[in-house]
């Protein structure tokens, strides 16, 4: 199962009350930013235990993942209706520290959007395999290193270390798909 995967199963398991998603938390590393929740295992339980049995509702409209980061857009009905986004990291295949917003959901603005409409998928993976393409072909196909790399697109070595992580990474999901 992907990070994506396993952050969409912790978040669904704050409405089912299922222990197992929880497993993705490391136990021993777990840096809670939400200035209400404590760090560690213990404090992401001590949270789901305030609320009342089944009263919890988490329906994820979107989640991208890039590197060992996982973003989360969910609505939320616990203490009431919230829109809240969530950034997790992870580190050895578990999940080290977590961020949020949480946001009491509002009406449409006077354009009709409401807080979670929009697009839910990537859809510029053409421009994506653009920037890629040239990165891949100095580096695999001429051979050069990464400052070599920076130096031929104009951009600073640690960007250009950056793209062919990110490279790599997209390559790989567009062949396991």
């Amino acid at each position: 199962m992907n990070h994506k995967s396993q952050v969409e199963a912790l978040l669904r398991s704050i409405e089912t009350g299922e222990h197992g998603p929880a497993a993705v938390i490391n136990p021993d590393k777990y840096i809670q930013h939400n200035l209400g929740v404590a760090d560690g295992l213990a404090g992401f339980g001590a949270v789901l235990a305030q609320l009342p049995p089944g009263s919890a509702r988490a329906r994820t409209v979107r989640v991208f993942e890039d590197g060992d980061f996982v973003f989360a857009h969910t609505e939320y009905d616990f203490f009431g209706p919230k829109i809240g986004f969530d950034v997790f990291r992870f580190e050895d295949g578990k999940i080290v520290e977590h961020w949020d917003n949480l946001q009491t959901t509002a009406a449409p603005n006077p354009s009709q959007h409401t807080m979670i409409d929009g697009a839910t998928e990537l859809g510029d993976l053409d421009e994506a395999e653009t920037v890629f393409a040239d990165v891949i072909r100095l580096f695999y196909y001429e051979h050069r290193r990464a400052p070599a790399v920076g130096r031929a697109l104009g951009i600073p070595e640690n960007t250009a270390r950056s793209r062919l992580r990110r490279a790599r990474l997209f390559l790989r999901a567009r062949i396991e798909r």
